[in-house]
């Protein structure tokens, strides 16, 4: 592997149209090289009560030194008060797939 550190983000959001949006925006920056949209039903605890959505869940493609340029972008975007930006690491990537990635962020 290179010298990046390659990571997945996980981003769960309210609609499909503000999933798009951010997207968008982090490609155009350059700070992620792709995107995936998942349809997702999430519970969760909020403000004292269960709670029940229908959200989009984003699984973006990274290097490590991006996540809080990434997390910057978000926060002017998304519409929760508390938005959940996630980090894993990956350990292992195809030859191929490094050089795309690489050569697609900024």
């Amino acid at each position: 592997m290179s010298d990046a550190d390659y990571q997945e983000l996980f981003l769960t959001c309210g609609s499909w149209q503000e999933a798009q949006a951010i997207v968008d925006v982090l490609l155009e920056k350059r700070l992620i090289a792709c995107a995936e949209f998942i349809e997702i039903k999430s519970k969760y605890h909020w403000q004292g009560k269960l709670e029940e959505a229908n959200e989009i869940k984003l699984i973006m493609g990274t290097i490590a030194d991006k996540f809080d340029y990434i997390e910057a972008e978000v926060a002017k975007l998304h519409s929760y008060e508390t938005f959940v930006l996630q980090a894993l690491p990956v350990t292992r990537l195809s030859k191929a797939a490094e050089a795309w990635l690489t050569k697609e962020i900024k």
